[in-house]
């Protein structure tokens, strides 16, 4: 697996969680790593640490500073939005050909040297990136495998199925997907991933359960 996407079904799922756990896991199983979250809305420099970029580099045994976080979120914006909204805040526009040149050229230096690449997107997977592209058009546009992060509250199988059929329509392989439970919901995250395996045929769902924050 040198390069993989991870996306979620719509924000704050637990996408961040799971990717730190991969990245922490593949380094224990002794691969090098890298890891790039190329857009990432409501970054506030001063709290660089407690943000997804900040865990994320953390997770790969990155230190983080001014340029580590550049390498890893080359387009970052303030208001807590979607990437086109937020960006329209500071008079600018995500450069979507750029952040795709931009993954594709980590992906194949990744290929090149064995390494195993993991990028995030950005909240959900239907989430507009300019005015015309979503998350989902990125990672088709990479042609990576993708490993989709659904919840376990009440409708999360709705959000989870329709983020599916989003990625298999633009031909994006999905190589798991992942129920993140989530937390004080009363369905059952059993449940809930034995109901998305029935209805996705052959990928792999896997079920993850809450850790409390320490």
């Amino acid at each position: 697996m040198p390069a993989v996407f991870v996306t979620a079904s719509g924000t704050d799922i637990g996408k961040t969680f799971i990717a730190e756990a991969m990245l922490r896991e593949w380094r224990a199983q002794g691969h090098q790593v890298a890891v790039l979250k190329p857009v990432i809305s409501g970054f506030d420099p001063a709290e660089a640490a407690e943000t997804d970029t900040g865990r994320l580099l953390a997770a790969a045994g990155a230190d983080i500073t001014d340029d580590s976080v550049e390498l890893v979120s080359p387009w970052r914006y303030v208001a807590p939005l979607s990437p086109d909204m937020a960006a329209a805040r500071e008079g600018r526009a995500v450069p979507f050909d750029d952040v795709v040149a931009y993954c594709l050229a980590a992906i194949n230096e990744a290929n090149e040297t064995g390494m195993y690449l993991l990028i995030e997107g950005i909240g959900g997977v239907m989430v507009p990136l300019d005015d015309t592209r979503t998350v989902a058009d990125l990672i088709a546009e990479l042609g990576i495998p993708a490993i989709v992060v659904g919840g376990s509250y009440l409708g999360s199988l709705s959000h989870t199925l329709t983020a599916c059929e989003s990625l298999q329509a633009r031909r994006v392989p999905i190589d798991t997907i992942v129920i993140s439970e989530t937390p004080n919901s009363e369905v059952p995250l059993a449940e809930t991933r034995d109901t998305v395996a029935r209805c996705v045929g052959k990928i792999p769902v896997e079920a993850v359960a809450y850790q409390q924050p320490n």
